[in-house]
């Protein structure tokens, strides 16, 4: 252990101190629907308390595609790692082989004595049989520290591919939580589109009734069709857009695109947002946000790459050995007289490759320039992330609740039209000017309706949410799946 030590003190290259990065002391945007109160972001998606989505989210954590590829980087990390640690051990192989061989005829340029002292031609056919068992051993002593930068470079990349891995779990966590919300939206829309084709066919039913008896002229009965045809028009945009969502959550969990047609063919209110949602401090994203660690743990794993190039100006010392036995003849392969071994010090060293080697340090140095700036990027992009998912929430729910106070006036208008037109006291564009501007204002209520909810799943992902709590779930089904 103290060996251990030694060495990695006297590694060469720099020693990697994680960078200090400021965030900002509070959010610069307004958080109405949210607090600065710290509290983890785990299972948020149960805040809405839908169990459809629940169960979404479970199956999606255990067959969802892209998780499956970056558990799969996450192996081929570990198992690379594996293989580092292994470097800076020695090595023993062992090997055995029979070889038969001759010489050629015309390649004995002298001669010899047979049995009795005769002579015997060079062309004699020389044939012989050898038995070869053995063991060699190498190690190379890491007296610069080379190899221990390079398990340090391991290390870091094995962490960078566990975060590269839950940043993957919150987009997917994300994206199946905003399908379905927008899977509920157009099904509420499509709601109140048929609701309005059903008023609007009462309405042309009465002006044509009216028109057949003399009480209103022909132009009132084409416009009241017109504006039912304007409202059937979005029925197959809809119809389509709530489709789309629903193929893209099946492939979210794995499945066909089809295959959760049936399962969310029924109507059901769009996932409402919880009173509060505490968002925490600028601070806390260092902290929480995958994709920030990832490339906190990328600029670890550069920086020792930067000592791994150095300790190739320095010469390598190896210690390498072989110890077997060979013998002609088998009967005697194992005997004492077989044996041979032999062992000694080895140095390298790439005197007449330097400039390659510092070609190498330089071009290493450079990346792990390049991984500070694209930490340092990680950090801002967070916080505008952060800031820009605040201001949508906030904005969003000041706008749904215009859009109520305009349903509420737009009702109210409609029915002061179809009375005064009963009364013959306004025309009948009066009735669709109002039934118009009804559907409207209904429809982009629902729209807003949807949007609060996307916006604040946009916000618990850009606050990095949801990882920790499933963090244990999918390193199971990762091993399941190994298994398979």
């Amino acid at each position: 252990m103290s060996a251990a030590v030694a060495i990695a003190g006297c590694a060469v290259g720099p020693d990697y101190h994680p960078p200090k990065t400021q965030a900002p002391a509070n959010w610069s945007e307004t958080q109405l629907g949210a607090t600065n109160a710290t509290m983890p972001l785990v299972a948020w998606w149960k805040t809405f308390d839908d169990p459809e989505l629940n169960s979404l989210i479970e199956r999606a954590v255990a067959t969802n595609h892209d998780l499956r590829i970056a558990d799969g980087r996450l192996r081929q990390a570990r198992a690379l790692r594996l293989g580092v640690a292994s470097d800076l051990g020695p090595t023993i192989n062992g090997s055995a082989g029979y070889t038969d061989a001759r010489s050629s005829r015309n390649s004995i340029p002298f001669k010899t004595s047979g049995p009795g002292g005769a002579a015997i031609s060079s062309n004699v056919l020389f044939q012989t049989d050898l038995y070869d068992a053995h063991f060699d051993a190498s190690w190379e002593i890491d007296v610069f520290g080379g190899k221990h930068r390079a398990l340090q470079q391991a290390n870091a990349l094995v962490a960078s591919a566990q975060e590269d891995r839950r940043d993957v779990l919150v987009s997917v966590l994300a994206e199946v939580a905003r399908n379905y919300i927008e899977v509920r939206n157009f099904q509420q829309r499509l709601a109140i589109t048929q609701k309005n084709i059903k008023a609007q066919q009462d309405a042309v039913d009465i002006a044509r009734s009216r028109f057949k008896a003399g009480l209103a002229s022909e132009l009132d009965a084409k416009q009241a069709e017109a504006l039912l045809a304007t409202t059937q028009a979005q029925v197959p945009v809809l119809e389509t857009s709530l489709k789309q969502g629903v193929h893209r959550l099946g492939v979210l969990i794995g499945r066909p695109p089809g295959a959760l047609l049936p399962e969310l063919s029924q109507t059901a209110p769009i996932p409402a947002p919880p009173p509060e949602v505490p968002v925490g401090l600028p601070s806390d994203l260092l902290r929480r946000r995958p994709d920030v660690r990832r490339a906190e743990r990328q600029l670890a794993a550069d920086t020792a790459n930067v000592g791994v190039q150095t300790a190739e100006l320095f010469p390598k010392f190896t210690l390498t050995g072989v110890a077997g036995f060979q013998s002609f003849a088998v009967s005697d392969w194992f005997s004492g007289g077989s044996k041979y071994w032999s062992a000694g010090p080895t140095v390298t060293w790439r005197i007449l490759d330097l400039g390659h080697v510092r070609s190498q340090i330089q071009a290493a140095k450079a990346q792990a320039q390049q991984s500070m700036v694209a930490y340092e990027k990680s950090v801002l992009t967070s916080c505008e992330d952060a800031e820009n998912a605040l201001v949508a929430y906030a904005n969003e729910q000041v706008r749904y609740r215009a859009l109520s106070d305009a349903v509420a006036a737009n009702r109210q208008s409609l029915e002061f039209a179809n009375d005064r037109y009963a009364k013959g006291l306004a025309d009948f564009l009066n009735v669709v000017d109002a039934e118009r501007s009804l559907y409207q204002t209904e429809d982009q209520l629902a729209d807003s309706q949807g949007a609060v909810s996307v916006n604040l799943v946009a916000l618990y992902k850009a606050l990095g949410g949801g990882w920790t709590a499933l963090e244990q779930r999918v390193d199971a089904s990762s091993v399941n799946f190994s298994s398979r």
